[in-house]
């Protein structure tokens, strides 16, 4: 009898765990699925831009051949390069043997022609460029493998942890792989750092000059991205396809001030990958709203004890945005400063002492640290002297 009671609750407690774990995952996936959209792709993500919250996620971590959806973190780096003074967009460009040998997507650039980084931008964004990609990677990098070094340790940089890449452009190879996850973060960086990345990926068409020893012709550049034209809020990003990766698409758009990403991977035709676009970003823009704190509030010096100064600066370290998708009045988010009386001398600059709360029906939706805006040393026996005499002065 002891033995049978042993064995039911052994049953029970087996069938317990399992249903744990599944509560579990239905609670991460809840708070990830904000917006009710139904996608025929089997891997997806809809991401607001500002704040990083994943409002959709469908499949988002499985890893996955990506094709030339890669050339998103390509075109980050180019833009970081230019940034960094390393490269400048007028810098020329010379192709190698190797870039003009690359099959696929190609704008047929000829060994040891000449490119502008503009023109090599364009030719990447717009049709998708694998020639021109490997001519950016060596024009940077040296070589195209040196800069898929690169490329990694900026996607390790960006917590994409699924990720690895092994071209800089997206051909099919076993260990070039990433998620819908970590294209929605390497697309959030492009878009959040480096804006003029529109410039590039809404041209719909232009011409290019290929000059080379059989002369100088056109050559027409059209975008492989169509929700240029099909979508009025579309901003860019990238596409790709391959017979192995299937249709895929990371699509930027922005309506009034709120800018999403939405990433399709897998898709079984063109067509479909937009249309499942369209329908997160729509999901995304009819239920969310964006509380962006743009005035803020003015932060008074701070007291410093035993310092050769009285007060010290302070300053507001990051800008701070929230994405709500419940109908919440946003006019009604409250602010609370969270700061010691003082300080206590030395003060190093840039560091931390305390945070603004940012409050909605009393709940707390986030924070942005406050920090010193300048140092302020310990003061020493001479400084008190020296301060004691001023006040006899006076």
């Amino acid at each position: 009898m002891i033995l049978k009671k042993l064995c039911i609750w052994l049953l029970i407690f087996a069938l317990w765990i399992p249903g744990i774990t599944v509560s579990a995952e239905g609670g991460e996936k809840a708070s990830e699925n904000q917006v009710a959209a139904d996608v025929q792709a089997p891997h997806a993500l809809l991401m607001e831009v500002s704040t990083g919250t994943v409002l959709m996620a469908k499949a988002a971590d499985e890893k996955l051949h990506p094709a030339s959806v890669t050339k998103i973190m390509t075109m980050l780096l180019i833009l970081e390069a230019i940034e960094d003074g390393k490269i400048a967009l007028s810098d020329v460009v010379t192709v190698s043997e190797h870039a003009a040998s690359m099959g696929g997507s190609q704008v047929y650039l000829e060994a040891f022609e000449q490119q502008t980084v503009d023109t090599m931008l364009k030719c990447i964004a717009v049709a998708s460029a694998n020639d021109a990609c490997v001519a950016m990677a060596e024009h940077i990098s040296g070589s195209e493998g040196d800069f898929v070094k690169q490329m990694n340790a900026r996607a390790a940089e960006l917590g994409m942890t699924n990720t690895h890449f092994a071209n800089c452009c997206g051909l099919d190879d076993d260990n070039h792989l990433t998620t819908a996850r970590d294209v929605a973060l390497m697309s959030r960086e492009i878009l959040l750092n480096h804006p003029q990345i529109h410039e590039y990926c809404t041209i719909w068409m232009e011409n290019i000059i290929h000059t080379t020893a059989r002369g100088s012709f056109e050559f027409g550049l059209s975008n492989t991205n169509k929700l240029i034209k099909q979508y009025e809020y579309a901003t860019g990003l990238k596409t790709g396809y391959t017979s192995v990766a299937g249709f895929c698409v990371s699509a930027s758009a922005k309506k009034d001030n709120i800018e999403l990403v939405a990433v399709i991977m897998g898709g079984a035709d063109s067509k479909s990958r937009f249309q499942d676009a369209i329908t997160l970003l729509n999901s995304g823009f009819a239920c969310c709203s964006l509380y962006q704190d743009v005035n803020r509030v003015a932060l008074e010096d701070l007291p410093v004890v035993g310092g050769t100064q009285e007060f010290v600066p302070l300053e507001y370290a990051e800008s701070f945005s929230y994405v709500s998708t419940d109908g919440s009045n946003l006019s009604e988010v409250k602010r609370a400063l969270d700061l010691p009386e003082a300080l206590e001398a030395p003060v190093t600059e840039g560091t931390s002492v305390g945070r603004i709360v940012y409050l909605l029906n009393e709940k707390e939706i986030g924070s942005s640290p406050i920090i010193t805006a300048a140092s302020v040393e310990k003061a020493g026996f001479g400084d008190y002297l020296l301060k004691t005499m001023q006040i006899f002065l006076l």
